[in-house]
């Protein structure tokens, strides 16, 4: 394991430390770290309400089993501690935040089952390799119908992931800057800054800086790409589910995540580009068709919003943190699982800053990078 107390400050006294970038993770650490006396200044390109950034455009489920059909063991251990630790980042905010723990339900039509087949034994090896996960539950139509009676019916078949949560969004986005105000961070909206805008360590200066900019630092991650994600957000009232969501198909796998007052947050596509233009005509119908075939209210909602944001994300679609240059450390490539993982990213960080070094990174294959530091820096 890295250590790197001979790279950063120590965070045994108040520091003052510059955030770039007011998105989700900047917010976190800023929020955590001013609650630990710190000076903190934060910097975003957005203003409070996070414009610009991917963390407004999400669903913010956390289903750690789920998502383990696109990711590694490791992600799915930080998506357990982070159903774990949000309950308590929340009780610290001064504002409300819905967060449910309902589990997720996977449907899935006749013609699809292979599909749905293939999806269970993944699942399945992931409960095998991953201690901790609650056991997947096989439905039949009357078990479907008793967990969701809105889509009583319509499917004969699903899984059911207990545990699993959501939270929303944007209600937390708005906590976090609410927190901040309140903790006294300096508070730099709509001011686009860069790593040479700084001199750490200097006269003047902040004594620490954090990058947490997503793919504003790809002058610094070349190998960051944006991956484009397209969601609408509805209004529902005659839609009943109970939780988020998941139809299982080979062109258009979605997930409805429902939220408070009769809104759903509905998304699948994911595709390769940097391209932030409006969402697509065929990428709509798509989405709002799957979302009629599972349950028919959805003909009946209204369309509140329809919008398009591309997720940083690194080459092997794991997230990483970076030691770029003594005082200057790095958080990128979150990719669709930031707010899954957002709490176990924190904690980790928190640990390499105030020990050097950190267990939490090591448990959930974390990649700690010593990068641009001459050898001798670099040496444990």
């Amino acid at each position: 394991m890295h250590t790197l107390p001979h790279l950063l400050p120590s965070l045994d006294t108040p520091r003052s430390i510059a955030i770039l970038g007011a998105g989700l993770m900047g917010r976190l650490l800023a929020v955590q770290l001013a609650r630990r006396g710190h000076r903190v200044a934060v910097h975003g390109i957005g203003g409070p309400d996070a414009e610009g950034s991917a963390a407004r455009v999400a669903a913010a489920m956390l289903a750690p089993l789920a998502e383990s059909a696109i990711t590694e063991p490791g992600v799915v251990r930080m998506g357990q501690h982070g159903l774990a630790r949000w309950p308590e980042l929340l009780a610290e905010l001064p504002e409300p935040v819905f967060f449910q723990q309902n589990g997720t339900l996977i449907l899935w039509h006749r013609q699809d089952a292979a599909d749905a087949a293939r999806l269970r034994q993944t699942l399945a090896r992931t409960q095998d390799s991953v201690a901790g996960l609650p056991a997947l539950q096989v439905l039949d139509g009357a078990g479907v119908a008793e967990l969701e009676p809105g889509v009583a019916g319509r499917f004969h078949q699903g899984l059911y992931l207990p545990g699993e949560g959501q939270l929303d969004n944007r209600q937390l986005l708005t906590a976090l800057a609410a927190a901040m105000q309140q903790l006294n961070v300096q508070l730099h909206w709509h001011r686009a800054r860069n790593l040479q805008d700084f001199a750490p360590g200097e006269p003047g200066q902040p004594e620490l800086l954090l990058d947490c900019r997503g793919l504003g630092a790809r002058a610094q991650w070349r190998e960051l790409r944006g991956v484009r994600g397209e969601v609408i957000r509805l209004h529902a009232p005659d839609v009943t589910l109970a939780r988020p969501t998941r139809l299982v198909h080979p062109r258009y796998p979605i997930y409805i995540a429902p939220k408070q007052d009769g809104v759903f947050v509905i998304g699948a596509t994911e595709i390769e580009s940097d391209d932030q233009s409006p969402a697509s005509v065929r990428s709509t119908l798509e989405l709002l068709s799957a979302a009629y075939a599972v349950h028919p209210g959805f003909a009946e909602a209204r369309i509140l919003e329809l919008a398009t944001q591309c997720r940083p994300t690194l080459p092997d679609n794991l997230p990483a943190v970076r030691v770029l240059a003594p005082r200057v450390l790095e958080v990128n490539g979150l990719y669709r699982h930031g707010f899954m993982i957002a709490p176990a990213m924190l904690d980790a960080v928190l640990e390499l800053l105030h020990t050097g070094q950190s267990p939490l990174a090591q448990r959930f294959g974390l990649l700690v990078q010593l990068s641009g530091l001459p050898q001798e820096m670099t040496e444990t």
